[in-house]
């Protein structure tokens, strides 16, 4: 497995520090952002809204997979296709183009490879992130890059996992390298001229929103943690005019931090959370320790169950000391299989307890094998395919009792 670094869900400095080193004295409080002043159509999440639902060795996924090879057409069905109200068991699949163009017929046979250990793990969802570009964190100019992949080869990849009965989700998301010599992220971004940022948006987003709609993908992510821009009044034509160029669910992301502390202004129907939440315990911690640390988090925002929240993407390096970080992606110290399991199984139990719409764990690289085992000396301790305890608690995660929040609850 090659090297790499990862993208997604980056803390900013300033959250990092806080994380590591507030939990310890204050007792786990967030990171506090202001919101935007400007008032959406919809607003998600705030506690005063009604909740209206709206096969490689050792492994345990490829165990149970169907037999035959990545092109075969009976071993790449779905058991269980998704249906409207059920619960959304999925992982994050993240695409970067490499610098030696792959060919349409590669590209296609990866996507069924993927989808073959999908299939494996019970899942019946799948997210397909991929980056787009900024030049720096006032840039009012956003643009496809080497690493991003064509509309067309999009279509291509989502037309594999649709004939596999998936319920897809098209997520491009703004690149950090640019940022980070500067120790920014996405969400501290500030363009010079926000008309210009979104006008540039649109016209980078056009071509995809056509690609997931041909593919009849069933959601497209406008935005993925996004804090500073947030409220701001150019999200309501440019979620209007997503909503006329693609048939399915339009939705955003946002970052845990920014959830637990207030309203997410953005007029959306559909929000997803990038859960990370830091949980004070040792690594010998049981699930139940975990569990109650995500539920005093979630409870900061509103208690009982949340139908209408999705974690749209979470994740655990499997090492030691990684509960105090989950969101450290650099991070490589000693491996601890079953601090990752742990963790999948407890956030899989707050799923169903809270009557979430499902989780999408972090992650799959298309250009990877998830039949191969992690080399640790330079895999993503976050990388689970080949742990044999996070295959099969994310497959005793997928394939549980809990139908989803429009499900009558199991007793």
């Amino acid at each position: 497995m090659r090297s790499r670094l990862p993208l997604l869900a980056i803390f900013p400095v300033t959250v990092l520090t806080l994380v590591l080193g507030t939990p310890f004295v204050l007792g786990n409080h967030p990171v506090r952002f202001e919101s935007g002043s400007a008032l959406p159509r919809i607003v998600i999440g705030d506690d005063k809204d009604p909740a209206t639902p709206s096969g490689h060795a050792g492994g345990t996924a490829s165990a149970s997979a169907p037999s035959g090879s990545p092109s075969s057409a009976a071993s790449l069905q779905v058991a269980k296709p998704w249906k409207k109200g059920m619960a959304q068991w999925g992982v994050q699949l993240y695409w970067e183009e490499e610098k030696r163009k792959r060919s349409d017929t590669f590209i296609e046979n990866q996507a069924r490879k993927h989808a073959k250990y999908l299939i494996g793990l019970g899942a019946n969802s799948v997210s397909v992130s991929f980056p787009f570009f900024i030049q720096n964190s006032t840039s009012d100019t956003l643009s496809a890059g080497a690493k991003t992949p064509s509309p067309e080869r999009l279509q291509r990849v989502l037309k594999v996992f649709r004939d596999a009965g998936f319920r897809i989700t098209v997520r491009p998301i703004l690149d950090e390298g640019t940022l980070k010599q500067n120790n920014g992220w996405r969400g501290d971004i500030e363009p010079a001229s926000r008309s210009a940022w979104f006008a540039s948006y649109k016209q980078f987003l056009t071509p995809y929103l056509r690609a997931a709609h041909n593919a009849k993908a069933n959601t497209f992510v406008i935005g993925t943690e996004l804090n500073s821009l947030e409220g701001d009044p150019g999200w309501e034509p440019l979620v209007s005019y997503a909503e006329k160029n693609f048939s399915g669910e339009v939705s955003y992301n946002a970052n845990w931090d920014k959830y637990v502390v207030g309203r997410i202004n953005m007029p959306v129907s559909h929000l997803g959370v990038d859960a990370y939440f830091p949980v004070k315990a040792p690594d010998t911690a049981p699930v139940s320790t975990l569990v109650k640390g995500w539920n005093t988090w979630l409870n900061r925002k509103a208690t009982g169950p949340l139908p209408n929240i999705l974690v749209s993407e979470t994740g655990i390096g499997a090492m030691n000391g990684a509960y105090h970080a989950p969101g450290d992606f650099y991070a490589k110290r000693a491996v601890n299989p079953r601090v990752q399991a742990n963790w999948y199984k407890a956030v899989c139990q707050v799923v169903q307890d809270r009557r979430m719409q499902g989780v999408y764990w972090w992650s799959l690289w298309f250009d990877d094998d998830p039949n191969t085992p992690p080399d640790d000396k330079v895999a993503s301790r976050l990388d689970f395919a080949g742990r044999p305890l996070s295959e099969a608690a994310i497959k005793s995660c997928f394939t549980s009792d809990y139908a989803g929040p429009g499900t009558a609850p199991t007793t």
